[in-house]
C-alpha cells in the first residue's frame, strides 16, 4: 500500500491516467474536481471518498478557484508499477459542468 498527501493549487490537475490495482482518494480540505473517462465532472469536498477501479482512466485535481488536499492510497502491481500516465486533460475537460457545482 502506497499513500501520499497530494495538495493541489487552485486549478491543478493531473494528467489522465490508470492505476493496475485501483485508487481510493480521501480528500482532507479545499474543494476538488475529478472525472472518469466519458463520465461527468464531479466535484469532491471534505470527506469525501472517491475509488477509481483498476484501469479506470480518470483525473483528479482542484477546482479552480480553490486548493485542494487529497489522500491518494492505492497498490502497486507485481512489477511495481502504481499508476500508467497518459495525455494531459485539456481546458475544455477541466471546465466542464461540474455535476454538483
Amino acid at each position: 500500500m502506497q499513500a501520499a498527501s497530494v495538495h493541489f493549487t487552485p486549478a491543478a490537475r493531473t494528467a489522465w491516467h490508470t492505476h493496475p490495482v485501483g485508487q481510493t482518494v480521501y480528500v482532507l480540505e479545499g474543494v476538488g474536481r475529478c472525472q472518469r473517462r466519458g463520465g461527468p465532472v464531479e466535484v469532491i469536498r471534505p470527506g469525501d471518498r472517491v475509488f477509481f477501479e483498476p484501469r479506470e482512466e480518470h483525473w483528479n485535481g482542484a477546482a479552480p478557484d480553490r486548493f485542494m488536499t487529497h489522500l491518494a492510497m492505492l497498490e502497486v502491481d507485481e512489477n511495481d508499477n502504481g499508476a500508467t500516465w497518459s495525455e494531459h486533460v485539456t481546458d475544455e475537460e477541466y471546465s466542464a459542468t461540474a455535476a454538483a457545482a
